[in-house]
């Protein structure tokens, strides 16, 4: 994507692809319009007519391959995982002789769990209990402190054992407000910088130097151009903002139709310009993330580190890309706040989005919240959109929603909405709808579809574990009678149904658990002399589609393909840390009555911390295009606090030296690494991640760093 170029289909809204050794390509049309197609003549894909004819052009929406079956396939696998786990409420195993824990109790899966994956030939084979005083004969019962489960690093900290290394090395920390009030804290720390400026119009453009656009400050009365107050862009801009929100964002969360904007909205809003309509609100947030997709790859690096440039691209930390435009859709969303409409959906949820490629989080909160309510109300009185023609983007944006809901609900512990309750009457999208060439070219590329309906299944295994894990092990559960063993058992059994998930994903999205970098498949699978865009792996002599080397150029993907395999793999390892982190707690804590499979458990949790994609290059240097930023701050945080803890606590030492292998600390000193880089970099624009940096500089030796 070049926001310079005039063409609008010679490249996507992703990173440039770089040249190598395959040769060039010309550029081909996404979508030709009707008549171009039948004259065999090259099209400009300009609406609502094109350079070549004088009439209104007609476009056609592209048959569905072979290849798109697999979508449904993958639905079909992943809703028949998701029957397994239903499958198991009615039986009752160890963890439930006395009808004392929640639903979704996990019995003995058939098949088996696999075998735990080879270790180092320098592992032992067995756990000698002399070695750490283990009790393996006699397996005390359980009592409150044995184990305990929380979801968000901020209730993490209060464990007690934490709480007395923080108050001792970070002195200023109020860890009595944060255990009360630990949600409101996070949420409040954004405030206490300045909001989002609404006065901007002496600005002749947004954008950093070299990537602006041409928005000038008195309108032209050109008729090809677009206008509001202070603002107005020609046609080739309106191209150029619209093909990079739809090959970017609308891949990561799909919840806009571009068929339906580029045929419908556009054409209407070029002939009548911007007025208070939700379809004007929903044009000027998709140009306003369409600036920051182009920012976000191309844009001037707001710092850097040592030569390091910073992955937070485009505009200043004041005025982020995309703002003029944002600011326009915030005059205009008050006109359509009470409308029972998707567009009314779709409005709050795109605004969440950009609230959070800025790093307001409280704004993306509330956005967030008012997007689920919207749903909700859309859904309760008119439940018929779902068998309209529309019907299948209220179930993406249902399901929008509901992630991003459940995101907030586990880090943040903030209630939900209910919008779950309406799971079994929504069911899962298929992607039927309206369907661009366009969207055709991206998803054969992205598999953003693929992605997207894996994200569903994810979460919804992932709310299951949550959910039965907090009703036994939570902070404030009375004793449950069973043992330890069968509480490792569970959590057990839970990672594997959460790797049977990995296994059942189509081969294009899978990867080796062991390698959280490597590719999904043979890179030129994805990149053939077929596809419009050459491969971006220069002779494609490389096995890693991520890199813990932050010093060298990052690999460029087309449509975010980096994004969005990041964010699917990086939420598989925190969910599998999750279940495995009570473990933890217990060695912290009871230390003497560590066992085994305790031991075991451990293990997991720390091979579940390393290297996450979303840290390693090229993702982490396109912050703005991840979701929820400050989500993965926090978790990162939490991470560095155990991986300090397994050099200090004796316990923790000699699980690493003895059960780990010999490649754990090369792997653990990067993630260390990769975690402190991250939060480095959004500290000075993130409040969230300045306070994960202030504890951190009580934590870590941080060098000449302030």
């Amino acid at each position: 994507m070049n926001p310079e170029s005039n063409s609008n289909n010679s490249s996507s809204a992703g990173p440039a692809t770089p040249t190598n050794s395959r040769k060039e390509r010309g550029a081909i049309a996404a979508q030709a319009c009707e008549s171009c197609r039948q004259r065999k003549q090259r099209c400009s894909e300009e609406r609502p007519k094109c350079a070549t004819c004088q009439l209104e052009c007609k476009y056609r929406e592209p048959q569905p391959t072979k290849k798109d079956k697999t979508l449904v396939e993958i639905l079909d696998r992943l809703k028949s995982l998701e029957g397994g786990l239903r499958n198991l409420d009615g039986k009752v195993d160890s963890l439930n002789a006395r009808g004392t824990l929640p639903m979704s109790i996990y019995g003995l899966i058939q098949p088996p769990p696999p075998p735990p994956a080879a270790v180092d030939a320098g592992r032992p084979s067995t756990w000698q209990a002399t070695n750490v005083h283990l009790q393996t004969a006699t397996i005390p019962p359980a009592t409150p402190r044995d184990v305990r489960y929380v979801s968000a690093t901020h209730k993490m900290l209060s464990w007690p054992f934490i709480q007395q290394i923080l108050e001792n090395k970070v002195p200023g920390l109020d860890l009595a407000s944060l255990e009360k009030d630990g949600a409101a804290v996070l949420l409040g720390l954004q405030s206490r910088t300045t909001s989002l400026p609404t006065n901007i119009y002496e600005s002749t453009h947004i954008g950093a130097e070299g990537t602006s656009l041409p928005l000038q400050v008195a309108p032209a009365s050109r008729a090809d151009e677009l206008q509001a107050e202070g603002l107005s862009m020609d046609w080739e801009t309106i191209q150029r903002l619209t093909k990079s929100y739809f090959d970017t964002f609308n891949l990561i969360y799909p919840i806009m139709d571009r068929q339906l904007f580029q045929s419908e909205v556009l054409p209407a809003i070029t002939s009548h310009g911007l007025d208070e309509s939700s379809s004007s609100t929903l044009a000027c947030l998709i140009f306003a993330l369409g600036e920051v997709a182009i920012s976000a790859v191309q844009g001037q690096p707001i710092g850097t580190y040592k030569g390091r440039p910073s992955g937070i691209r485009g505009g200043s930390i004041e005025r982020p890309p995309g703002l003029l435009f944002f600011n326009e859709a915030r005059k205009r969303m008050g006109f359509n706040l009470t409308e029972c409409s998707l567009d009314n959906v779709q409005m709050f949820a795109l605004a969440a989005i950009y609230y959070g490629t800025c790093c307001h989080h409280m704004e993306f909160w509330r956005m967030t919240t008012s997007a689920s309510l919207a749903c909700q109300a859309l859904l309760t009185s008119n439940p018929e959109e779902l068998t309209s023609r529309r019907g299948d983007l209220v179930r993406r944006a249902f399901w929008h929603c509901s992630i991003m809901e459940t995101c907030l609900n586990m880090e943040l512990n903030i209630p939900q909405t209910g919008l779950d309750k309406l799971e079994s009457l929504v069911g899962l999208p298929d992607f039927s709808g309206s369907f661009s060439e366009e969207d055709y070219v991206g998803n054969q590329a992205s598999h953003f579809q693929e992605h997207f309906a894996s994200q569903i299944v994810l979460r919804r295994l992932s709310v299951e574990f949550h959910t039965t894990l907090t009703n036994a092990f939570g902070p404030t559960n009375l004793p449950i009678e069973t043992t330890i063993s069968s509480a490792a058992v569970m959590m057990k059994q839970m990672a594997a149904q959460l790797d049977q998930w990995r296994g059942m994903l189509p081969i294009y999205l899978r990867w080796e658990g062991e390698n959280p970098g490597a590719f999904s498949d043979p890179p030129d699978e994805l990149y053939d002399d077929q596809s419009m865009y050459p491969s971006p792996i220069p002779d494609l002599h490389t096995d890693s589609m991520f890199s813990a080397d932050l010093d060298s150029p990052p690999v460029s993907y087309p449509y975010a393909v980096d994004v969005q395999a990041a964010s699917l793999r990086t939420r598989y390892y925190y969910v599998k840390y999750l279940i495995y982190r009570p473990f933890i707690f217990k060695a912290l804590h009871n230390p003497d009555q560590v066992t085994r499979d305790d031991a075991e458990g451990i293990v997991e949790c720390l091979k579940a911390m390393l290297k996450w994609p979303i840290t390693m290059s090229p993702t982490c240097f396109h912050k703005r295009l991840i979701p929820c930023l400050f989500f993965w701050s926090q978790n990162l945080l939490g991470i560095l606090l155990i991986l300090h803890l397994t050099q200090q606590v004796p316990i923790l030492v000699r699980i690493r030296a003895s059960l780990m292998g010999t490649k754990f600390d090369q792997d653990a000193n990067e993630t260390v690494m990769l975690c402190i880089n991250w939060i480095r970099d959004l500290k000075d624009t993130d409040a969230t991640a300045l306070w994960c940096w202030e504890i951190l500089k009580g934590i870590y030796p941080l060098g000449d760093d302030t």
